[in-house]
């Protein structure tokens, strides 16, 4: 099996969460509200904040200075066709609300209350809802991507990742 493995990072300033609607020429999910990252290289394999920081750097112009609490909230786990995606998902706040132009796409702040109103990739939007409803924990949540037996429609099911020592 082939594994994807990305990074990606749900940036806060005050009431608003830093969004990227995909430009049109993207390879996944073209034209639709995503979060600021990307995959990591290979030499990140082991270092998943390394390469989240140095993607918001690329698409933001943020620098590790411009981010307090970056922290990994969730691991995503999706098979697509036969290739497993591996996400880690950070949160932080921003100290800032400029940033730099991308050709990945446009950026924007959006109101948290209107967030869910965006055509958003659903194993993200999964992870926004589980956030907006869990709020910030103590641990990271583990999220397997699975189709729901009884509606046919795609779910998450989710785990928080913890210490099992008893």
């Amino acid at each position: 099996m082939k594994c994807r493995m990305m990074a990606a990072a749900m940036l806060f300033h005050e009431d608003k969460l830093l969004m990227m609607k995909r430009s049109m020429s993207r390879t996944l999910n073209p034209g639709m509200w995503a979060a600021v990252g990307g995959h990591l290289e290979p030499e990140e394999l082991s270092r998943p904040r390394d390469a989240c920081l140095r993607e918001i750097a690329e698409e933001t112009g943020f620098a590790e200075t411009d981010i307090e609490q970056l922290t990994l909230r969730y691991v995503l786990l999706r098979n697509n066709q036969g290739e497993l995606r591996q996400q880690f998902i950070y949160s932080g706040i921003a100290k800032r609300t400029d940033f730099v132009d991308t050709d990945e796409g446009e950026l924007h702040w959006i109101p948290v209350a209107k967030v869910l109103d965006r055509d958003i990739p659903y194993i993200f939007r999964a992870a926004l809802e589980h956030y907006f409803r869990e709020g910030p924990r103590d641990h990271a949540w583990v999220g397997t991507a699975n189709r729901d037996t009884a509606t046919g429609y795609p779910r998450v099911d989710w785990v928080p990742l913890t210490d099992p020592r008893y």
